[in-house]
């Protein structure tokens, strides 16, 4: 059974490092929360290093630009590792094909951006659907539609065999109080209609594997026994904290609040529930981080 805690410094000083999700955890998508903002100085402050793992579909450039635009202090936080990075890589290397359809928002369009790390790249185009070999996945085209609207265009995709790469596996995120579509859900859809989905971000193998890399830049080449992965999300966070044989903190107070009733602090038995019913053990619950 998890054990609840009430602040992250009862448990800090076991680990050096943090993997430590955006939002959800550290923001809410319009605005940084105080209490897990001190956490984060506190525990940087004692030497501890702190690397944001993000499924977010965009790069860590930007990723760092709109942690500014919301108020999230540099301070908190030493290195970002983020889903959008990973699938780029990816991509580059020509896992879906050379011409593909591009599903997103205008602004995610950006993760066509040339990506200097990968040798020899492949050129990837954006086309119709009718043209292409592959579909890249950064979000909906609206966040608020049911993502059962791209059962047409999925149809045909899986007809062709074409591949789906998600550069973010969320389901669904909480914009301050609304909640919206991720690409997650696309690509579960994709899955379930009988399509092959590609992950790069959590819980998959991939973004830890870049996570790890940006830890080790920072001087930190320790065992996973050493790192501590934080996260709201039990299907993502935890259940990649699990897979790779870290501990974990669970924040009860993200997208799981109603189902752990949490308000300051988990009711323990609705929590239990909760887990018992998603099969996840994660080694502490809190529900803030702070």
């Amino acid at each position: 059974m998890t054990q609840i805690i009430q602040s992250l410094s009862e448990i800090s000083d076991r680990y050096e490092a943090l993997f430590v999700d955006l939002w959800g955890c550290v923001h809410n998508g319009l605005k940084p929360f105080p209490g897990a903002v001190s956490a984060l100085q506190e525990y940087r402050t004692k030497g501890g290093k702190v690397v944001l793992v993000t499924n977010s579909p965009r790069s860590r450039s930007r990723v760092e630009k709109q942690l500014g635009l919301i108020g999230v202090p540099s301070d908190c936080w030493d290195s970002i590792a983020t889903s959008g990075d990973s699938a780029r890589a990816a991509m580059f290397r020509g896992v879906v094909g050379k011409k593909v359809y591009f599903i997103g928002q205008d602004g995610d369009r950006k993760i066509f951006d040339p990506l200097k790390i990968i040798d020899n790249p492949v050129h990837v185009e954006p086309v119709p659907l009718d043209q292409a070999e592959g579909i890249v996945c950064a979000g909906p085209f609206d966040p608020n539609a049911d993502p059962a609207t791209m059962r047409p265009d999925f149809l045909y995709a899986k007809q062709k065999g074409m591949k789906l790469l998600c550069a973010n596996p969320d389901i669904v995120v909480d914009r301050g109080d609304h909640r919206e579509w991720c690409a997650g859900a696309l690509a579960r859809l994709y899955t379930e209609m009988g399509g092959e989905s590609l992950y790069f971000g959590k819980p998959h193998p991939p973004i830890y594997d870049l996570a790890y890399r940006r830890l080790a830049a920072l001087g930190k080449d320790i065992g996973k026994q050493a790192i501590l992965a934080i996260g709201d999300g039990v299907l993502t966070d935890i259940a990649g904290a699990m897979g790779e044989d870290i501990d974990s903190l669970f924040i009860s107070g993200g997208l799981a609040a109603s189902e752990t009733k949490t308000s300051h602090h988990p009711d323990s038995e609705a929590l239990k529930a909760y887990l018992q019913k998603e099969m996840s053990s994660p080694t502490y619950t809190i529900g803030h981080l702070r």
